[in-house]
């Protein structure tokens, strides 16, 4: 019987790792693959289209919109970003996990659609972790460490609609746990309907039958 992928949906702080336990996954397991996104910004130096974005005009991507062909897209900083639907539900079909790393609203929205869709938050194991770990970057200044710091404050209220937490302590165990919750997930009486069904409809002929 074949196996129809997952959509699973990635969130997480800014700082939380949630990158790098996404690129873990991608790198020690060969069932997943990484929705990429459509965007209206430009490519920077080293992204190819088709692999970091799908890089088209602001018309196309309305035309996209208007069409019903993204799962889900917002206005970021003046540029689209969205989840195009033919590229997630092929991957899907063939039997892959599909994963979207994306925002809470964006997740939100996936779960209207896709009620099915496994959603994880990545989270460290506490605030001042987090914060740190801003702070090690060494990219950011402490203002906007600290608007990251309330942002995160106000995302967390959001925690408790999501499926599973994973807490990203060491990045090797965040992506066993992110892993184990996906495989466990599979097992779900509600993903395995037609096995259910088949063995159902067996028994009860067998128990007609008299057949041991």
């Amino acid at each position: 019987m074949e196996r129809e992928g997952i959509l699973v949906v990635i969130s997480g702080f800014a700082g939380a790792g949630k990158g790098t336990v996404v690129k873990g996954l991608m790198e020690r397991y060969d069932n997943y693959a990484l929705s990429v996104s459509m965007t209206t910004r430009a490519p920077r130096p080293g992204e190819e289209d088709g692999v970091a974005y799908f890089f088209v005009d602001k018309e196309k991507f309305e035309e996209t919109i208007a069409a019903g062909g993204l799962i889900e897209y917002a206005n970021y900083c003046g540029n689209y970003y969205g989840t195009p639907r033919k590229y997630v539900e092929n991957m899907l079909r063939s039997g892959k996990d599909v994963i979207l790393e994306i925002e809470i609203q964006g997740a939100m929205q996936i779960r209207k659609i896709y009620p099915t869709a496994l959603l994880l938050f990545i989270t460290p194991p506490d605030a001042d972790t987090l914060r740190m770990r801003l702070k090690n970057r060494g990219t950011e200044t402490d203002d906007v460490i600290r608007q990251r710091m309330e942002r995160a404050a106000r995302e967390s209220e959001g925690m408790e609609d999501y499926d599973y937490i994973v807490v990203n302590d060491t990045v090797a165990q965040a992506v066993s746990d992110a892993h184990a919750v996906i495989t466990a997930a599979h097992a779900r009486p509600s993903r395995n309907g037609q096995l259910i069904q088949t063995l159902q409809e067996e028994l009860r002929l067998m128990a007609v039958n008299s057949k041991v």
